[in-house]
């Protein structure tokens, strides 16, 4: 059975990136090794992993990928702390 993770990587400026892989590994030493060097990551080392979760359906794994590229910082924040709770109440947008 193929395994799909989805990963979020925390950059050397704060920022995020979020992404999808079937090889964790190898997809981790291409980020950490600025291997593409148009990428987001390549201007940000250096990378380490933050969160990843399996998934063994393809769509959902990009389902899930699509959303947490969404969330705001805090949000993201909030997932890879294992605050589960506080991620309803973490909206991108704060309304008054």
């Amino acid at each position: 059975m193929k395994i799909y993770v989805v990963y979020i990587l925390e950059c050397s400026d704060g920022t995020c990136y979020t992404g999808i892989t079937s090889d964790l590994e190898k997809r981790l030493e291409s980020h950490k090794s600025g291997k593409y060097k148009d990428s987001y990551t390549s201007s940000r080392l250096p990378v380490k992993l933050a969160y990843f979760c399996e998934f063994t359906e393809a769509a959902m794994a990009i389902q899930t990928e699509k959303q947490i590229k969404k969330w705001s910082k805090a949000k993201k924040k909030a997932l890879i702390l294992g605050q589960f709770d506080d991620l309803p109440n973490l909206a991108k947008k704060k309304f008054n």
